[in-house]
């Protein structure tokens, strides 16, 4: 509710005033907050970390937002202050990296593409370390990695550090594949064509320069 209308809590119903209201979806028919500012609203009033993590994992585990979504809601409510706030995100994080790498996994297996090397670090010869990929294949100088990154105070620069890192690695020749949580959720078989087809284009590319893959 905006905090200008002076209504109260009932029952079961409560009242979150705000100072601006977000742009709301429909469940059969009934205007409801999105699933990310729900959580943040709910998790406003909690101070147990184990509430918190409980709320955040049924939220994403469930399907219904991306970790990312929440914590950028928790950024806005300016919750991410809360130290059991911080502890229950970093655990939901990490979660969701695994589950994104489990999808990762299941994409090469069921779509029949060739098994690369898993979670590696990659160094020119004698030179510096140019980066990790959660997959490699060496011998069509193919990336792919996973872009988990929340919103944080420090994104903007965080993200220019990936950027850097894929520009360096692609004019050593090395095609990066970026995937997102959501696309290999929502659209596996499209990623699956788009690293399929990263990887048989790799004859038609100048050669990659020669780089050390160590075990990440």
């Amino acid at each position: 509710m905006p905090r200008t209308r002076r209504l109260r809590s009932t029952g079961w119903v409560r009242v979150v005033r705000a100072p601006e209201a977000p742009e709301p979806v429909r469940l059969t028919g009934v205007p409801v907050a999105p699933v990310a500012r729900a959580v943040a609203d709910a998790v406003s009033g909690l101070s147990a970390a184990a509430e918190v993590r409980a709320l955040l994992t049924e939220a994403v585990r469930g399907g219904h937002c991306e970790p990312s979504a929440i914590v950028r809601e928790l950024s806005r409510a300016r919750l991410l202050s809360r130290p059991h706030v911080v502890d229950a995100v970093d655990a939901l994080l990490t979660e969701g990296r695994a589950r994104s790498e489990e999808r990762l996994y299941a994409l090469v297996r069921e779509f029949g593409l060739p098994d690369p090397l898993w979670n590696v670090d990659l160094r020119l010869p004698g030179g510096p370390h140019l980066g990790g990929v959660d997959a490699y294949w060496p011998d069509q100088a193919v990336a792919v990695e996973l872009d988990t990154r929340a919103p944080r105070q420090d994104d903007d620069a965080l993200w220019s550090e990936h950027a850097r890192k894929r520009e360096h690695l692609e004019r050593l020749g090395i095609t990066v594949v970026h995937l997102t949580p959501r696309k290999l959720r929502e659209a596996v078989e499209q990623q699956a064509t788009v690293v399929r087809t990263a990887l048989m284009a790799a004859p038609d590319r100048h050669p990659a320069a020669y780089v050390v893959v160590l075990p990440r």
